[in-house]
């Protein structure tokens, strides 16, 4: 596509975060150029969105493509995972680059550009996670936000792995304080956790639905409670990541409305799965293993209250898929299990069925907590809007076009979909990457390699405002 060429968008409706409204949208080149009542420029490719919602590229900011982990790989690589994100809507993401030389971070960072360059469908941007929180790590910092990198993550489970403790994690956020960087923590007591794995092993009590119960509510509140506590006493903003439960909300809304600039997320499996999809037998079960895991039926209607007030500001994917065949590692130790799920492709057509659909948040708040508050968190200036200057990010959303979930349509490289025989409402018909189509109808159109690197700005770092 020539950097001139025009592609209108007709006869859709605009959903943006504060609002919906029938417009036309125009493309010129990479950008859109106009929105409103808009005459076709001579040439321009027409898309006829009758029927339609037109919505601003979705912003996933929190998934592991090709992730090391627990002596394995995520499934899904910058090729495959991203195909499955544009079919999903998601025209732009933001990865985890994990450290892995002891001293320093430059490497980590080199290491995922290199496996994102030239294999990308849709754009993509990095967080970098400090695992060994020394005084040459925290040096390395400025190198990283020099390089477009803003936003840096602490684990605070994973004893012996990735763990950090709290006198290295003040340190980190005092530094990406004065950086003018985003401090972010998975918040789960990893000393708790470890003492209850070890428990539950030794006491034989090894499947599935362990994982869960070795890491109840109670560690996720605390470390997120502290975190909080810590960001309170540094002045540092910080972001939670995945929060699953009522309880870990609430300190997240006890520290907001003490001022301190907290804000938070929750993921679709959060909002849609719960704690008995650990209960099912054998390596089906292990497909639900994730950290935090997946909480009692309780929390769904608290959590889906927290995202329409914005308390949990943007709901996010944590994408990290393993097979069945990595999974079955642990069906006789949940420990050996590898975390995560496959999720990247489903978030928006579950949260507009269980969302939207439901009566639970309204379109415009599903627009608002999949882009525009994300762009805006993580200092995507150019994207999360649909208005002129913008990248050109758009999805083309047939709310009445059913669409069966399973491995017939999904693009993740997986051996099941967790949703298998589920019908989707809705479903994208065509996604935009900066104005050109990558996926239309169930084809991927664009070449590896289409999705650039995004060199991200110092986010917003002041608390959501609760509705």
């Amino acid at each position: 596509m020539t950097e001139d060429h025009a592609t209108l968008i007709q006869g859709g409706r605009v959903v943006s975060a504060d609002g919906e409204y029938d417009a036309d949208v125009l493309i010129v080149g990479e950008r859109i150029a106009a929105v409103g009542a808009v005459t076709a420029p001579d040439g321009a490719t027409t898309v006829d969105a009758t029927g339609c919602l037109v919505l601003p590229g979705l912003i996933d900011n929190h998934t592991h493509l090709s992730m090391p982990f627990m002596g394995m790989w995520s499934s899904d690589d910058y090729d495959t995972g991203t195909r499955a994100a544009a079919a999903g809507g998601t025209t732009c993401l933001v990865d985890f680059a994990i450290q892995r030389e002891p001293d320093q971070l430059r490497s980590a960072l080199e290491e995922w550009q290199g496996r994102a360059a030239g294999a990308a469908h849709v754009d993509y941007g990095f967080h970098m996670a400090i695992t060994n929180a020394n005084e040459s790590t925290i040096d390395d910092m400025e190198a990283i936000v020099e390089a477009g990198v803003s936003s840096f993550k602490l684990f605070m489970a994973y004893k012996g792995e990735l763990m950090t403790r709290d006198d290295a994690m003040a340190a980190c956020m005092e530094r990406a304080r004065d950086l003018g960087a985003l401090t972010m923590v998975h918040a789960e007591n990893g000393d708790v956790v470890d003492l209850l794995v070890k428990r539950a092993l030794h006491a034989g009590e090894t499947s599935a639905i362990n994982h869960a119960l070795t890491r109840p509510e109670l560690v996720e509140a605390e470390a997120t409670s502290r975190a909080a506590r810590l960001a309170e006493f540094t002045g540092a903003p910080l972001f939670v990541v995945h929060v699953t439960c009522a309880a870990a909300a609430a300190e997240i809304q006890a520290a907001q409305q003490r001022g301190v600039g907290v804000s938070a997320e929750t993921c679709t499996q959060y909002l849609v799965n719960t704690i008995d999809d650990l209960r099912r037998p054998g390596v089906e079960g292990c497909r639900y293993i994730c950290s935090p895991p997946l909480r009692d039926v309780s929390n769904r209607e608290p959590l889906w209250d927290y995202v329409r007030r914005g308390i949990l500001e943007s709901v996010s994917t944590d994408h990290c898929p393993f097979t069945d065949e990595q999974k079955a590692r642990g069906l006789d130790d949940f420990s050996l299990v590898p975390n995560g799920l496959p999720a990247i492709q489903h978030r928006l057509s579950k949260l507009w069925d269980e969302g939207v659909v439901a009566g639970r948040i309204t379109p415009s708040q599903l627009v608002d907590r999949t882009s525009t508050t994300i762009a805006r968190r993580f200092g995507l200036s150019d994207k999360g809007a649909i208005a002129p200057g913008k990248d050109a990010d758009i999805v083309v959303f047939d709310p009445n076009a059913v669409r069966p979930y399973g491995l017939a349509t999904s693009f993740m490289n997986v051996d099941y979909d967790l949703y298998e025989g589920e019908l989707a409402s809705g479903s994208v018909r065509h996604t935009y990457c900066r104005g050109t189509m990558v996926y239309d109808r169930g084809t991927i159109l664009t070449e590896p390699g289409h999705g650039r690197f995004v060199r991200r700005s110092s986010p917003a770092v002041t608390a959501s405002v609760a509705a």
